[in-house]
């Protein structure tokens, strides 16, 4: 059983909230889980509290257990110092026209 940290949508439309949730990797984003360990709220500004709420002690155990978190989650995990920070994903390289542009407002500046 593969244990994975995820957000399950809720809210209305275009009303977005998840839940970060436990949940086994072969399970639907929105169905069964093992166990709710947050929230994430996209609405609120950056700067609120409530935006992202994260139950600690309930995160570390599950990963003491061998649960992984996806992407999004793993960075609100580093966000909030109980994994180390994931590093970004390497970007597509710029084609040739964006290149060129970018050196020569560099140039100018």
């Amino acid at each position: 059983m593969a244990l994975k940290i995820r957000l399950a949508r809720g809210g209305s439309k275009k009303r977005p909230f998840y839940r970060i949730v436990v949940s086994e990797s072969t399970s639907p984003r929105d169905g069964r889980f093992v166990e709710r360990v947050g929230s994430y709220n996209p609405l609120l500004s950056h700067d609120r509290a409530e935006r992202v709420v994260i139950d600690s002690e309930r995160v570390k155990h599950w990963l003491s257990v061998g649960a992984k978190p996806t992407d999004r989650v793993a960075l609100f995990l580093g966000k909030a110092g109980i994994v180390p920070m994931p590093e970004q994903k390497p970007t597509a390289p710029l084609k040739k026209k964006a290149q060129e542009r970018l050196k020569q407002s560099l140039s100018a500046s």
